[in-house]
């Protein structure tokens, strides 16, 4: 398979990203580098608390490759009207399940689900994915701190060996 470039691929990776979209809870929105796929995570049993997980795709076309990023953003009702606003971003997996008090709606949310809608529609069109900065970052520095802890363990066994 050809590999994609220019923004004629990206419209197309765009155009079929939405149409795997029509009918579900996903919303796309079209963002300069790329699309946000969003969709609100169903909550029931009386909760006011809402929270809403956004895929947020940057694109570069000269490369035939993306990034993606969860953005979950979680607004928690507190006393007296207050709102308290969380936002977690990077790479974020999660599953939740909830169901009213009488029994009679029951609703899941499992955010790989968007993740496989999206990965599936870019291996189709042959993209490939590209870890974010920010999760380069964090691999880096678990590395760096695995191996602080490996040496001050050889450190350690030296100097107390009998």
């Amino acid at each position: 398979m050809d590999e994609p470039s220019g923004a004629h691929a990206a419209d197309e990776l765009r155009a079929r990203v939405e149409a795997a979209t029509t009918g579900t809870p996903y919303r796309f929105r079209r963002t300069e580098p790329g699309f946000d796929l969003i969709v609100d995570v169903p909550r029931t049993g009386g909760r006011r608390d809402t929270q809403v997980h956004t895929y947020r795709v940057a694109l570069c076309p000269a490369e035939g490759a993306f990034t993606l990023t969860d953005v979950v953003r979680t607004d928690r009702q507190g006393p007296f009207g207050t709102t308290r606003t969380s936002v977690e971003k990077g790479r974020v997996r999660y599953r939740t399940w909830s169901r009213s008090l009488d029994g009679s709606e029951r609703h899941s949310f499992s955010s790989a689900d968007g993740h496989r809608l999206i990965r599936g529609v870019t291996e189709e069109l042959g993209w490939r994915e590209l870890k974010p900065a920010a999760q380069k970052a964090a691999l880096v520095a678990g590395a760096f701190g695995g191996l602080v802890a490996l040496g001050t363990l050889v450190a350690l066994a030296i100097v107390f060996w009998p």
